[in-house]
């Protein structure tokens, strides 16, 4: 493979990176650092490398069968009932978390430019929401894909040059990295949770899929795709690590006391490092704004268009096409409008979250499905049983994201904090994720013995 193939292969699945590292990331990341230091830094280590799994599965189905994720599960449930319902939940959950999270991005990206600039918001809103319609002016998937590719790049060098001036104890960095534990401390559970749930993130692999190329070869594939996402991980660690010098050789208990803002962290960075370090951290927190502000309206038609476009209609999901550009117009207009209001729609998010919390196991167990059904994937392309058992682990913890994401908020609504009840909450949980995953593992195993004992 030669080092063009491989520069473009890297920029492209930045995609991935840049639909993943979005402002969420940047305030849980560096709540993590704030409060517990680099102790759950092996969150982001996990999440990072089930990312890996989860999207070299999706686009290996995609180069082995020609079909990206959304086509496979509708083929999956070819002739079935359920199939429009599916479909349905599916496209509907991924568009209204995205519709609804987009407001985030865009205020995101207004908050790193403001810690640099003196300007109104709403100018900076105005300019995100143009920007953004330039991208998606380019037309090609694939290029606009290489431009989010450079902001990435420049995102990661802004957010990892600060951590490194920062000066961490590496001691403490290799320790949180490797040696997983749970502070006993309240919601430093839920924490955890969201580290993870801030990076395996269920649209990306319908973006990852649907934009792919399919002339790429699986090693070409495997290459881009493991360094964006690593780069992806290694910002999300060093946004962490800023987060740590707010803290950093403090007690647990002053620690607890500290209420983290950005008002605070750019007062650290300026005694730390300078007023150098604000415009650098601010760059960053506007390219991660801004490229997820980008990948969210864009995920929505990809995944759309995967699930609804055929051979009759297929012209009309094209992405210069009419219908591609109206779900990308609702997603990004819905987050100018809330942009605009300077207000975050809370109940939207809510609903979001629950919709996402539903989702992202049954994106797990729709992928762990599809990559194990000889009808699509043919005998000799099968899932490995060790990529299964990795696959079913990371489904055990993508349903206890979702199940804790539901409860949550529900919860939220009749004014119950789980925060200071976990116990209340993660017992069970986990007690229940097990066991689906456990049912999963087993059912895909008899089908493939079944399979092979009535082929010869």
């Amino acid at each position: 493979m030669s080092l063009k193939k491989r520069i473009l292969s890297v920029l492209f699945w930045s995609i991935v990176s840049a639909a993943f590292i979005g402002p969420g990331t940047v305030t849980i990341a560096t709540k993590a650092g704030v409060y517990h230091n680099f102790s759950l830094l092996w969150a982001l280590l996990f999440s990072t490398f089930a990312t890996i799994l989860l999207q070299e599965a999706s686009a290996r189905l995609t180069i082995e069968t020609k079909l990206n994720l959304g086509q496979a599960i509708a083929k999956h449930f070819e002739g079935k009932s359920t199939k429009m319902f599916v479909l349905l939940i599916i496209v509907v959950a991924i568009i209204v978390g995205c519709a609804a999270y987009e407001a985030g991005n865009i205020l995101g990206a207004v908050a790193g430019l403001t810690l640099i600039f003196d300007v109104p918001s709403y100018v900076f809103v105005g300019g995100i929401g143009f920007f953004a319609i330039l991208v998606f002016s380019i037309g090609s998937v694939h290029d606009i894909a290489r431009v989010l590719g450079f902001v990435v790049l420049l995102m990661g060098a802004a957010f990892f040059t600060t951590s490194i001036i920062l000066n961490p104890d590496w001691s403490e960095v290799v320790r949180g990295a490797f040696i997983p534990t749970i502070p006993d401390a309240p919601g430093a559970g839920l924490l955890v949770l969201g580290l993870v749930g801030t990076t395996v993130i269920p649209y990306d692999l319908f973006l990852g899929s649907g934009a792919l190329d399919k002339k790429q070869s699986i090693k070409e594939m495997r290459f881009g795709l493991s360094i964006a996402v690593l780069l992806g991980g290694v910002i999300s660690m060093s946004i962490m690590g800023v987060g740590n010098a707010i803290t950093e050789g403090m007690s647990e208990s002053a620690r607890s006391n500290v209420v983290y803002n950005y008002d605070i962290l750019k007062d650290v960075l300026e005694l730390y490092v300078g007023k150098f370090a604000i415009y650098v951290f601010g760059f960053g927190m506007f390219a991660a704004g801004f490229s997820s502000a980008v990948t969210s309206p864009l995920a929505s038609a990809i995944t759309a268009r995967s699930l609804f476009s055929n051979e009759k209609n297929k012209e009309k999901w094209k992405p210069n096409s009419l219908y591609f550009k109206l779900v990308i117009a609702g997603v990004l207009g819905t987050g100018l409008f809330f942009g605009f209001m300077d207000i975050k729609p809370i109940p939207a998010i809510i609903i979001a979250q629950a919709f996402n919390g539903l989702i992202l196991p049954l994106i797990a167990v729709f992928l762990i499905h599809v990559i194990n059904d000889e009808k699509i994937m043919g005998r000799t392309h099968l899932n490995g049983w060790f990529s299964n058992v990795l696959m079913c682990i990371i489904l055990w913890v993508t349903l206890l994201l979702g199940f804790t994401s539901i409860s949550k908020s529900m919860a939220s609504t009749f004014g119950f904090d789980f925060s200071t009840n976990s116990n209340f909450l993660f017992i069970p949980v986990i007690s229940i994720s097990f066991i689906i995953s456990a049912i999963m593992f087993t059912t895909i195993l008899r089908k493939r013995l079944k399979n092979r004992v009535q082929q010869p």
